[in-house]
This record gives C-alpha cells, structure tokens and sequence, in this order.
C-alpha cells in the first residue's frame, strides 16, 4: 500500500498523491512516514522534504519553510508557509 501525501501552501495545493515514504524536517527533528503511521502533528522548521517514490528509490527534494504535519487515517499532509 501507499502513503498519500500532500503537500499545501497559502497560495495552492503543491503536491497530492501515492508515495511510499516523505521525510519532513519536523521542528524537533526530521522524522519519516509510511502507510499506516500513528497519527501525529509535528511544526516543520525551514529545510527540506524528501520524497520517496518507492522503496529504495532516490528521493526528491523540496525545500519548505515553517508550518505544520499532520499525519491522519487519510495519510500525511504538510501545510508550508512557503514549498519550492
């Protein structure tokens, strides 16, 4: 199964849709989710989010700056004040 992921801005949604694994730069670490993760709500500090497409696959980078994770029943998402 996949994790679905979102990633928010005040101007648009940036990202929606299935990965395996996103690595966020939480405020008091970085922290990866997969499916089926404990809920959990973390700030984001400003660094960068990695993406993982699949297992073992290289990830992609998006620098973000502040805001909020939420990881729920429904998957992962990360309000940014800034994506990109």
């Amino acid at each position: 199964m996949a994790l679905h992921f979102e990633l928010v801005t005040p101007e648009k949604l940036v990202r929606s849709e299935e990965v395996y694994q996103v690595v966020v730069p939480g405020t008091d670490g970085d922290f990866g989710v997969l499916e089926g993760h404990a809920p959990f709500m973390s700030t984001v500090r400003d660094g960068a989010l990695q993406i993982f497409a699949s297992a073992g696959a290289a990830p992609e980078v998006i620098p973000v700056r502040g805001g909020f994770a939420e990881v729920n029943e429904k998957g992962l998402t990360v309000l940014a004040e800034h994506a990109g």
